[in-house]
């Protein structure tokens, strides 16, 4: 015996089932509907026989058998026999018979007759002989298939119904986010959601972000036991966003974050809330919210959130476009902290643009924490190689502090590049292992490029290089504000026909006579160009473009300019366009200009000043160049003396590294 069953979810999947049987049937009604149609059109017309005008004239009018001609709709003629020839063995077949004895009335035969004045005149024709009692009598009536006339305008209106209620079916059972119709779920929020069990990256993936686990392990806790911390009152945050730099973990620690906390985990980015129909975005933000509370506890979260959460108005008198997403970024608001309480959902968002968005969407109540991923240190660096090297057959004198070392400014995403490129390289030069000369390899590729040893350069340009690569060595070891260099080459890299490496200090501050410092190295090139040929070339574009930016630093925004005074003119929340509104007036951007020139051309004359009073290291540096092509801190030593050895260890322990080519 059959038990009823209380599951819910099996008592809905059997009320569902009537509906897709009934559909069915649907489909045989209507075509059952189309043949009764169709039997009663063919079937309507039949009580007569079909004959030709011959036919009628030879056999029928020329025997005097018709009794009457009735013509229908001015196209049929429908002709009658007369009753008392019911038993002539010629007509016997049409008159059918029926209960008792009585014959049909007919019409019995039937012709089309072309148009009526050709007819008429036929049929005039035909009777010339008989008299005017033996003429036939011919009516005219007007005759309409009232069957043929239902199925003109009601079967179009039922096969749309079918048609429609097919595709809504179908839309229906492809469910939510699934394989449905894509015309109806376009409204529906497409979040790809991972249970519990499905998570598969936890902490021990992560390296570098102490400090940021330490911050959402909270909310882990909370999730997993929150008992610990309503029973004191605490309430725990509704929403925590990651903001960094592009490449320093924050996708991979929210993964993280889904699977340590295993609870539902939905994923989607900012760009896939808005669509080209007005109101999508606001009704995705609603279904994904609706999702969450089914399954809550469990955790959103929205890369790239500065697609949808810019400040309003911002920018809307230029594009007059920014409807739609204000309107998602208002439903997302209302979700967060409206009066619809979202217990047990927890919205962590990621970006890189933090000064674009919204001040309502970072207020507490929403945002409650802000998490910062910074580039990471040495020692976060050496962690990230020891992540991504596990997988590599390496050298086992590998050494990863140097690399740590050779990788200043590098984020999680660029170790993981130059691991993967170093393996490359290796299994190109068909080595077992892995070793120090492939991670360098791989280190200078990714800072300058991929070595052109083909690029044709002819001697002359090779020479202006090797003087241009020169003078930035010689003013950048003569300076001792300016990063320790480690190597110069002219071999050509990407787009720059020669580079020199720098290994900068691991500082927070930087001192205006240092900015001077590195201005002057930067120009030591073009300096170098000029003193040696009297003329200067456009390899210095790249250079020019560094000092131009610096300056202006220097004099707007530092204010490291006594004219200008202590005067920032930086915008750290970003609602302020530069490139439209100048937050200085026209006389104060004048002076600006001013200064810069200025800046630039004392420190150019520095760079010349130097160069001339050292031209015979110049010279050798750059002879030694053309030489080798590559030549590294050691042969500078040969050449120029040591710099200060406190100054060369501390650089050792590096932050970032900057190219000037």
């Amino acid at each position: 015996m059959i038990q009823p069953t209380n599951d819910p979810e099996k008592s809905n999947s059997e009320k569902a089932l009537p509906t897709k049987s009934g559909a069915k049937f649907y489909w045989i009604y209507l075509v059952l509907f189309i043949l009764i149609l169709l039997t009663s059109t063919l079937l309507q017309n039949k009580t007569s026989k079909e004959i030709t005008w011959q036919q009628f004239e030879n056999d029928i009018l020329s025997t005097k058998s018709v009794d009457k001609i009735n013509v229908i709709n001015n196209e049929k003629a429908e002709v009658y026999i007369k009753s008392s020839l019911a038993n002539n063995p010629a007509f016997k077949e049409v008159f059918t018979q029926k209960k008792g004895d009585k014959p049909t009335e007919g019409p019995h035969y039937s012709f089309s007759i072309g148009s009526i004045e050709s007819f008429e005149k036929k049929i005039d024709l035909a009777q010339a002989n008989f008299s005017p009692q033996e003429k036939v009598k011919i009516t005219y009536s007007k005759s309409s298939n009232w069957i043929l006339n239902i199925m003109g305008w009601f079967l179009p209106l039922l096969l749309m119904f079918f048609v429609w209620n097919f595709i809504i079916n179908r839309s229906q059972r492809g469910g939510i986010g699934g394989g449905g119709n894509p015309m109806f779920n376009f409204g529906k929020s497409n979040a790809t959601l991972v249970e519990r069990e499905k998570s598969t990256i936890n902490f021990e993936d992560v390296a570098g972000l102490e400090e940021a686990e330490m911050e959402v392990r909270e909310i882990i806790d909370f999730l997993k036991n929150p008992e610990q911390f309503t029973k004191l009152g605490a309430k725990i945050p509704k929403g925590v966003i990651l903001v960094g730099p592009p490449g320093t973990g924050k996708t991979l620690l929210a993964k993280a974050v889904a699977g340590e906390a295993q609870v539902p985990f939905f994923s989607i980015s900012g760009s896939e809330f808005v669509e080209m129909f007005v109101g999508v975005g606001a009704s995705r933000v609603r279904d994904l919210f609706k999702r969450a509370k089914e399954k809550a506890p469990c955790i959103i979260f929205i890369d790239e959130i500065d697609a949808i959460g810019r400040s309003r108005g911002k920018g809307a008198f230029l594009t007059g476009a920014n409807d739609e997403r204000e309107s998602t970024l208002n439903q997302l608001l209302t979700e967060m902290d409206g009066f619809g309480t979202n217990s047990g959902v927890i919205v962590l968002a990621a970006t890189n643009r933090a000064d674009m968005l919204d001040a309502a969407l970072l207020r507490p109540g929403r945002f409650d924490r802000h998490i910062y991923l910074e580039l990471p240190n040495l020692k976060e660096r050496e962690e990230i190689f020891n992540v991504h090297i596990k997988p590599l057959v390496k050298d086992e004198t590998l050494d990863v502090k140097f690399l740590a070392a050779q990788t200043p400014g590098f984020s999680g995403a660029d170790i993981a590049n130059i691991c993967n490129e170093s393996a490359l390289i290796a299994a190109r030069k068909k080595n077992d292992k892995v070793g120090r000369q492939d991670f360098l390899d791989a280190i200078d590729r990714t800072v300058a490029g991929l070595e052109k040893k083909s690029k044709i350069i002819s001697p002359e340009e090779k020479k202006i290089i090797a003087y241009h690569e020169a003078g930035h060595a010689v003013i950048s070891w003569l300076l001792k504000k300016v990063d320790p260099l480690i190597k110069v080459s002219i071999i050509p890299r990407g787009k720059s026909l020669g580079a020199a490496w720098y290994l900068p200090e691991e500082k927070q501050l930087r001192s205006a006579s240092a900015f001077k410092e590195y201005l002057c190295a930067t120009l030591g090139g073009r300096a170098s160009e000029e003193i040696t040929f009297g003329d200067i070339s456009s390899g210095a574009l790249d250079d020019l473009e560094k000092v131009t930016k610096e300056a202006y630093m220097m004099v707007a925004i530092y204010g490291f300019n006594d004219k200008i005074g202590n005067i920032s003119f930086y915008d750290s929340t970003g609602q302020r366009d530069a490139g439209i509104q100048k937050p200085y007036g026209e006389e104060t951007g004048n002076m600006i200009d001013q200064e810069v020139r200025k800046l630039i051309g004392d420190v150019y004359k520095q760079a010349i000043e130097i160069l001339t009073s050292n031209k015979n290291s110049l010279i050798k540096v750059a002879e030694l160049l053309l030489q080798k092509e590559v030549i590294f801190k050691e042969d500078l030593e040969a050449i120029m003396g040591k710099r200060s050895s406190e100054e060369v260890n501390l650089a050792i322990e590096n932050e970032e590294q900057i190219l000037i080519s």
